[in-house]
């Protein structure tokens, strides 16, 4: 959940005079979760990146345009949505080879980090590992538009009216696409759920027998 600066309206007030410390201070409490929105957004940690960087530089040069009829946080998350959409189309635009790749890549960097834990056993740990890789499939997979509302709403906790603000659309438009990109995640995650279920109780029988193998020969 995003956390507000108390004194947020005076550091923008600040910052629109010229005050650069107060614009500094105002990036260090939201950069974390700009980033997190990219990246949810993008799926490409260095398109996050760069979506961050220009987003704040175009909010540095158009501070003079907030009016401040919304918080801070909400103008800068609608510049950092729109630079997200910009960097995705782009990459959308090269070849399905050298975007599958790139994507495979940013996979495999961030495993080892997900899974160094090492409180779980190799068993689990894939379970988890398979688990987060299908849920970044199934996010990935939908519209752009059901996206959006998703990550918004699920991933940075927005409220609808919030959501429909920044996206431009109806409060009935993002339920409607809520409800949607919710249900083709539960339908995914049902059908993996089945899946290791039955692993696993085929996994116990298989034990099972082998256990009665050696008293048969009694």
């Amino acid at each position: 959940m995003l956390s507000h600066l108390e004194n947020e309206k005076t550091l923008v007030a600040e910052a629109r005079a010229g005050d650069a410390k107060a614009f500094a201070t105002l990036m260090s409490q939201y950069e974390n979760h700009v980033y997190r929105l990219a990246l949810n957004i993008t799926r490409n940690p260095q398109d996050a990146e760069d979506a961050l960087q220009d987003a704040f530089l175009k909010a540095y040069a158009h501070l003079g345009e907030f009016r401040g009829d919304s918080r801070f946080s909400t103008w800068l998350v609608r510049i950092a949505t729109n630079e997200a959409l910009t960097r995705m189309r782009q990459r959308s635009s090269q070849s399905r080879v050298a975007s599958a790749e790139s994507n495979e890549a940013g996979k495999e960097v961030s495993k080892p980090r997900q899974m160094k834990d090492g409180t779980d056993n190799p068993e689990e740990r894939y379970g988890k590992t398979e688990l987060l890789e299908i849920l970044s499939e199934v996010i990935e997979s939908l519209d752009v538009s059901v996206r959006m509302v998703f990550v918004l709403r699920e991933f940075q906790s927005f409220s609808t009216e919030d959501t429909a603000r920044l996206l431009g659309i109806s409060e009935a438009a993002v339920k409607t696409r809520l409800l949607r990109a919710r249900l083709l995640v539960r339908q995914r995650l049902n059908v993996w759920l089945k899946r290791e279920s039955g692993s696993r109780r085929q996994g116990k029988a298989g034990v099972g027998s082998r256990r009665l193998i050696p008293n048969s020969k009694d």
